[in-house]
């Protein structure tokens, strides 16, 4: 079989390759691909967009990698130029199946509409269409017109627009889940809202391959710094670390020396030009709380350092509004350590439901106690018995495989 990947980032190959700057996301995808290849004869491709202005095939490796161009255009806007590309790209490969890894960008609808859904399957990440409703995460409309800075101003890029673009971009999703007739999920929660989408559509389980690291590592309470708290990001409001600043007085009231790592750059930095809107909502929400050296914003880590970051914490908090099955939580399942999680999405169905790890997402309080209680336990603590199979990469490859040869038998 011929495999055409379309995902929405650079893999490290290409980025090497070219000379383009890597990624520090995505790097399940790519162990992904690696097993795909050593586990199957199929030839693989894989293609992406990105900011030039003519299309790029590169063999490396024995996988054939494709840059179609989109200089000076907006990721999250249709670009119907691109169905000229897809078009060349089909002719060329040929492929037996096309794999659209993500709906959260029309490029995977453009190849769609160019070239048809025939031999198409879709992968859920996040479901854009109903993140939507979470984006602004508990703040109000009087705090998002509050914050509001010169840089929102000037690009027109306030809290409120970051919820439209993903309001426009779930609309494109909608029309690519109802074009296609085959969509790989694993939970519950996405296979719900495919389906209330585009109920014909064959749905394929599969969990997830997740970054190599975190396979080769254990967590030990002995090598950790006690009372840390790590958090994988926190550049827009979705993913809720203003919810976890509000929780951290409770826990600095048992726990005077806690402190919380921040995966990523520190959006409360940026000069008074350049600060946006979510930036400086958390600015004035540390100074009025008081909390400013309790808190580290680490920088962008690559797969390496953000393992050991893992591997250095207490526990590791997922404070999202809304999730699918954050790949952040399924590492530190991975790595056997303490986690928070709020209870939202598809985050139960990869939980322990009776582990008491789980959260109301409002439930500030909650939060708190639960991080308490886990401090408390020490070096006593003992990692509840979590079923990881779902990230069995060995697993996960031989499903794909699997899902790949029954979308060929379909069009046979």
């Amino acid at each position: 079989m011929k495999i055409l990947w379309i995902t929405n980032i650079m893999l490290p190959p290409i980025c090497e390759a070219t000379g383009h700057k890597g990624y520090s996301v995505g790097g399940w995808m790519y162990s992904s691909l690696k097993n795909l290849k050593t586990n199957s004869n199929n030839k693989y491709a894989v293609a992406t967009i990105y900011n030039g202005d003519k299309l790029i095939e590169q063999e490396i490796e024995g996988t054939t990698w494709y840059l179609l161009p989109m200089k000076g255009k907006k990721t999250v806007k249709y670009n119907k130029s691109l169905e000229r590309y897809w078009r060349e790209i089909q002719n060329t490969f040929n492929p037996n199946v096309v794999h659209i890894h993500g709906s959260e960008y029309p490029h995977g609808l453009a190849y769609v509409n160019a070239c048809g859904p025939q031999g198409v399957v879709v992968s859920i990440q996040g479901m854009v269409s109903c993140i939507a409703r979470y984006y602004t995460a508990g703040i109000d409309f009087t705090n998002v017109k509050k914050h509001l800075t010169f840089r929102d101003i000037i690009k027109r890029d306030t809290i409120r627009k970051g919820q439209k673009s993903f309001e426009d971009r779930g609309g494109w999703e909608i029309k690519l889940l109802q074009k296609v007739n085959h969509i790989i999920g694993r939970t519950e929660w996405d296979k719900a809202h495919t389906w209330a989408i585009n109920p014909g559509a064959q749905y394929h389980h599969c969990g997830e391959t997740l970054r190599d690291s975190f396979y080769s590592h254990k967590w030990s309470y002995d090598a950790c710094e006690p009372h840390s708290i790590f958090v994988s990001q926190a550049s827009y409001p979705i993913k809720g670390v203003h919810m976890l600043f509000k929780a951290l007085p409770l826990v600095l009231r048992h726990y005077p020396d806690t402190k919380v790592y921040v995966a990523g750059y520190d959006p409360t930095a940026a000069p008074w030009w350049r600060i946006n809107g979510y930036g400086k909502y958390l600015k004035k929400q540390i100074a009025r709380l008081g909390i400013s050296e309790h808190i580290e914003f680490t920088g962008t880590l690559n797969e390496e350092d953000m393992c050991n970051r893992y591997l250095k914490s207490n526990i590791f908090v997922c404070c999202s509004a809304i999730e699918n099955s954050p790949n952040s939580l399924g590492e530190a399942q991975l790595l056997g350590m303490p986690y928070v999680a709020s209870f939202v999405g598809g985050v139960p169905e990869i939980t322990d439901m009776n582990s008491g790890a789980l959260y109301r997402f409002e439930e500030t309080e909650m939060l708190a106690k639960k991080i308490c209680d886990i401090f408390a336990l020490g070096s006593s603590y003992k990692p509840a018995p979590y079923d990881t199979s779902m990230y069995d990469g060995t697993a996960n490859t031989q499903s794909l495989l699997e899902t790949y040869r029954q979308i060929c038998l379909n069009q046979q």
